[in-house]
């Protein structure tokens, strides 16, 4: 149960961060020899997500109501679910056809730690590479997430489908295409944060349904607890990187992914991974 706990707070902090929570989750997993975690291939990484996107529906839950409230009338709110439903599709549709696969050849111990770090590294590089070239008017940026575009929204679907590479990160992914589409930092944040609703959701969903037979009556309890936990770090994770953003730029997470996709090729060398 100590070890769930510790996952659920690494996925808490990592998954709104563009740092990449599964790979942080693979990697944290090996390191404890969680028992649970190994018996369930992956699926209790995967189910706690759940606690992430829990988080974000109760942390914009004002800004939520108001759109249920309106969306009948108001073309932006519309427009906005419209680009989250377009976003959502390529990962959705990547996803289902490569879930196994990515289970059997990714998740295993063996190979997750290398795939893991070999991305964070790659990913970073990209990060910072962006950052150093995004010399622009601020003004010619997408500033609300009703303006965003058809072309931005699939762009952004492209760049988050990528994420099923654990390391990658679904938030860092999508932020990356949304920031060489054209949105502004606080815009690409925010409209992240929202296709976690489907995303998450979508993919806990669909690998609990198909892990049924695997799961025994005992998990249900680390599952939830796991999901708990990631609610509550997530909710503060979320809160501390918009307040972040108002006046950074993500250079220093392509410069944290680098360290860490270092370091652990260091723990394999010393075969501790």
């Amino acid at each position: 149960m100590i070890k769930v706990f510790i996952l659920g707070v690494v996925q808490g902090i990592t998954e709104f961060l563009p740092v990449s929570s599964t790979g942080h989750l693979l990697v944290t997993s090996a390191l404890l020899r969680s028992e649970v975690a190994e018996r369930l291939g992956g699926t209790l990484e995967i189910f706690i997500q759940l606690g992430s996107m829990l988080a974000v529906i109760g942390f914009y839950r004002a800004d939520l109501w108001r759109q249920v409230t309106t969306v009948r009338h108001d073309r932006d709110v519309q427009w906005l679910w419209v680009c989250i439903v377009i976003a959502s599709i390529p990962a959705a549709i990547a996803g289902f056809l490569l879930r196994d696969f990515i289970k059997d050849n990714i998740f295993p111990a063996d190979t997750a730690p290398f795939v893991v770090a070999t991305m964070l590294i790659t990913v970073g590089l990209i990060f910072i590479m962006v950052e150093n070239r995004r010399n622009v008017d601020e003004s010619q940026l997408t500033a609300q997430l009703g303006a965003i575009s058809f072309r931005q929204a699939v762009l952004v679907g492209l760049a988050q489908a990528c994420a099923l590479v654990p390391g990658v990160s679904r938030s860092g992914a999508s932020i990356v295409g949304a920031l060489l589409s054209g949105m502004n930092r606080q815009v690409a944040t925010t409209f992240s944060f929202y296709l976690a609703i489907p995303v998450l959701g979508g993919a806990t969903v669909l690998d609990f349904l198909l892990s049924m037979d695997d799961i025994e009556s005992g998990d249900l309890l680390y599952l939830a607890v796991g999901t708990i936990v990631t609610a509550i770090v997530s909710w503060v994770a979320i809160g501390w990187l918009l307040r972040y953003i108002s006046s950074n730029d993500f250079t220093i997470f392509g410069y944290y992914r680098i360290f860490a996709g270092i370091t652990i090729f260091v723990l394999l060398a010393i075969s501790v991974l």
